[in-house]
C-alpha cells in the first residue's frame, strides 16, 4: 500500500512538471552570427555569439581556453535589463569554429546547446562563399496571461536570399530539450511568433533555426529548395499575471527608426538616433537594449507618458561582422513595447591606390591622389564635408590640404586614440542624373594616447594670503572737495527737505574704527580710488566748485565724502563696495543703510572706493 501510494506522488510529480512552464533555460535569448573564412575554403567559420543571461550577471571568465582563437568583448557600458525579474545583463564573444559545429557552452552557471550548419558552399551566381543569415536578438520577450500579442525578428542576409525561421528539431540534433508550446505558433516565411495568450504565468523558451534559402520565383514551381544554411536562435517569453487589459503598452513615436531600417557606417564615422516611446498606462521604467560592443546609450529620460533615450555607435577599426543589428523596447511595470531592430552596415572600402598619401601633422591632414587611379570619377564634383574647403587637381595628382579644426573635419574617439575625419566624395545636384562612377574615400588621422609616467603631483590653490598678501581696510571722511580724491568727488543733487544739519564738524575726520560704519567688501582692492556710479554730475567742473566752498561752524553740510581705503600691493587690483551700513551706537545692535548694491540709500554721504 505505501508503494503503491509514493508511486502515485511520483507519477503527481513528474505531471506537474511535464504541463508546468520551464523552469530552466540554456538563456534568456541567443543568436550567432556566421562569417566564413576564406583562409580554408570555408571549413572553418568565425562565429559571433551574443546571448543573455540572467542576473547575476556572469563573468566570461571559460569561454576562451588557451590557445583558441577567441575573444571576450568587454563593453564599458554593459547591456542589461531589469524586465522580467530578476533582472538579465548581455555577454557577447566571438570564436573560430567548424563550419558544422555542435557543443555546449557553459557562460557562468547558464548552459547554452549550440548548432550550427554553414558547411562551405561556393554560390553559382557569384564564385563566393556563402553567407548565413544574420538574426537580430531582441530583450527578454514578455506578455500578459490571455493577451495575445506577435512578436516579429529582424533577418537579414548578405547574399540576397530569402530567410526562414523553424523551430529547432531534437531529431536534427538542434536541441537538447526544445519541446514546442502549443499557445505559441510560428510563421516561417515572416519569422514571425504569434503569443496565443493560453498560457499560464511564468518563463517559456523557444528554439529556432534560420535558414537562408536561394530565391526562387513565383512563377516556378520547386519541390525542394534545400536551405544553404542553419544557425541558431534562442528567445525567452516570460507571462505575467494579466489585469483583465490587454492595451495600452508603450508604442514608439517620433522619429524613432523603422523596424529593419539600415544605417550605413563608414570608417571612423559616428551614427546616432533617438527613440521616443508613449505609454498612457504605466509610465517607462527602462528601455531595454541589446546592440554591438561600445554602443553608447545616453539621456534616458521618463516624463508622464513620454520616454526617450539617444544612442550612437563610432565605427572604429574592430573585427565584427559587416552587419551589426540594435534591437531596443520599452518596459514599464506589467507592460512591453514591440522590440524594434535597426541595423548597422559596415560599408566595406577598398584598397587606396597606389601613390596615395595621406600626411598628418598637428594642425592639417594633407592628401595626394593620383588621378590615374580614379577612372571615369568626375574631379570636379569632389569635395570635402565642406563644399566651402578646395580640391585642386592637375593631369597627374589631386591634392587636398584639410585642417584639422575646419572644412568640415569631425573629431571621434577611438579607445586611447583622436582621430579626426574627413571624406572626400563626389556629389552631384540632386537635379542630375549619371551613369559614372562615385567615390567615397574617408580620411582619417589619429593621434595615440600618451600615458604619463613619473612620480606622483599634486594640485592646489593658493590661498588668499599668498597672492595679495596682508590686505588691511579702513574708512576716511571729508568735506567735499578736501579728500585724496577730490578731482573724483561729485555732489549729489538734494532735494531741500532731504538736507542733514551737521554742527562742528570739522574739515578732516579719519575714523580708523568701524564703530559707526560697516562696510563689505566683494572683491580685490584697487589703491586708486574712484568715484560712485551713482552720480552725474561732470567730476571737473564740481571738483573745482568744491575746493572754493568754505563752511562756517554751524552751517548745513549737505555732503559727506566717505573714502574706503586699502594697502594692498597688486597692480591692477579693484575693490567693489556693495554694502554700507551705520548705526547710533558701537555694538550695531540698529543699523541703517545707506549704501545697498551699488545705490546710495540715504544722502549724508558719496562713497568713494
Amino acid at each position: 500500500m505505501l508503494e503503491k501510494f509514493k508511486l502515485n506522488i511520483l507519477l503527481q510529480g513528474l505531471t506537474l512538471f511535464l504541463l508546468g512552464p520551464a523552469c530552466q533555460a540554456s538563456s534568456l535569448g541567443l543568436t550567432v552570427s556566421v562569417v566564413p573564412l576564406d583562409s580554408n575554403g570555408g571549413n572553418t567559420v568565425e562565429a559571433y555569439f551574443s546571448a543573455i543571461a540572467p542576473n547575476p550577471c556572469p563573468n566570461l571568465s571559460g569561454l576562451c581556453a588557451v590557445g583558441e582563437n577567441c575573444r571576450v568583448y568587454a563593453t564599458s557600458q554593459p547591456f542589461s535589463g531589469t524586465k522580467p525579474s530578476p533582472g538579465w545583463c548581455v555577454r557577447q564573444w566571438q570564436k573560430t569554429v567548424p563550419s558544422n559545429f555542435t557543443g555546449t557552452i557553459k557562460l557562468g552557471s547558464t548552459e547554452m546547446y549550440v548548432s550550427i550548419k554553414a558547411g562551405p558552399i561556393v554560390r553559382a551566381n557569384s564564385g563566393r562563399l556563402n553567407q548565413p543569415a544574420f538574426v537580430a536578438l531582441p530583450p527578454p520577450l514578455r506578455a500578459l496571461v490571455n493577451c495575445p500579442r506577435n512578436f516579429y525578428l529582424s533577418v537579414k542576409d548578405l547574399d540576397g536570399d530569402k530567410v526562414r525561421c523553424r523551430f529547432a528539431s531534437h531529431k536534427q540534433g538542434e536541441c537538447l530539450t526544445c519541446t514546442q508550446h502549443s499557445f505559441i505558433k510560428l510563421d516561417e516565411g515572416k519569422c514571425m511568433l504569434t503569443f496565443t495568450g493560453e498560457a499560464p504565468a511564468g518563463q517559456y523558451f523557444i528554439y529556432l533555426m534560420a535558414e537562408d534559402l536561394i530565391p526562387v520565383p513565383m512563377i516556378r514551381h520547386v519541390t525542394e529548395n534545400k536551405p544553404l544554411s542553419s544557425v541558431p536562435v534562442q528567445l525567452s517569453l516570460t507571462v505575467e499575471e494579466s489585469n483583465s487589459i490587454c492595451t495600452g503598452e508603450p508604442v514608439t513615436t517620433g522619429e524613432t527608426p523603422k523596424m529593419g531600417s539600415t544605417l550605413f557606417v563608414l570608417p571612423y564615422q559616428e551614427v546616432q538616433f533617438t527613440v521616443n516611446f508613449m505609454s498612457q498606462l504605466e509610465s517607462v521604467l527602462e528601455v531595454a537594449v541589446v546592440g554591438p560592443p561600445e554602443l553608447y546609450r545616453v539621456g534616458f529620460t521618463s516624463i508622464a507618458s513620454q520616454a526617450m533615450m539617444t544612442m550612437a555607435w563610432i565605427r572604429t577599426e574592430n573585427q565584427l561582422t559587416r552587419l551589426l543589428p540594435i534591437c531596443f523596447a520599452a518596459n514599464s511595470k506589467s507592460l512591453q513595447s514591440e522590440a524594434r531592430c535597426v541595423w548597422l552596415f559596415q560599408k566595406e572600402m577598398t584598397t587606396l591606390p597606389a601613390g596615395t598619401e595621406l600626411k598628418c601633422d598637428n594642425a592639417k591632414m594633407t592628401l595626394v591622389l593620383p588621378v590615374s587611379s580614379l577612372t571615369n570619377i568626375n574631379l570636379a564634383e569632389l569635395q570635402l564635408n565642406s563644399p566651402t574647403c578646395p580640391v585642386t587637381y592637375n593631369s597627374t595628382h589631386l591634392t587636398a590640404h584639410i585642417p584639422l579644426n575646419g572644412c568640415g573635419t569631425k573629431t571621434v574617439q577611438s579607445g586611447s586614440e583622436l582621430v579626426y575625419t574627413n571624406t572626400l566624395q563626389s556629389v552631384r545636384p540632386y537635379t542630375k542624373v549619371s551613369r559614372l562612377p562615385s567615390l567615397i574615400l574617408p580620411l582619417a588621422c589619429r593621434i595615440p594616447g600618451v600615458q604619463a609616467k613619473g612620480p606622483l603631483y599634486n594640485v592646489s590653490m593658493p590661498k588668499e594670503v599668498e597672492i595679495f598678501g596682508v590686505v588691511r581696510y579702513w574708512i576716511e571722511i571729508y568735506l567735499p572737495g578736501q579728500g585724496p580724491a577730490t578731482q573724483s568727488t561729485r555732489s549729489l543733487r538734494l532735494l531741500p527737505q532731504r538736507l542733514r544739519r551737521g554742527a562742528g564738524l570739522p574739515s578732516k575726520i579719519n575714523t580708523t574704527s568701524t564703530s559707526s560704519i560697516n562696510s563689505t567688501s566683494t572683491s580685490s582692492i584697487n589703491r586708486t580710488s574712484t568715484s560712485s556710479p551713482s552720480t552725474t554730475s561732470s567730476p571737473n567742473t564740481h571738483s573745482s566748485t568744491l575746493a572754493t566752498t568754505s563752511y562756517a561752524i554751524g552751517s548745513k553740510i549737505n555732503q559727506l565724502d566717505i573714502y574706503v581705503l586699502s594697502n594692498c600691493s597688486i597692480g591692477g587690483a579693484q575693490m567693489i563696495v556693495s554694502n554700507c551700513i551705520t548705526s547710533n551706537t558701537s555694538d550695531f545692535a540698529e543699523t541703517m543703510p545707506f549704501l545697498n548694491q551699488g545705490l546710495v540709500a540715504i544722502d549724508l554721504f558719496h562713497v568713494i572706493v
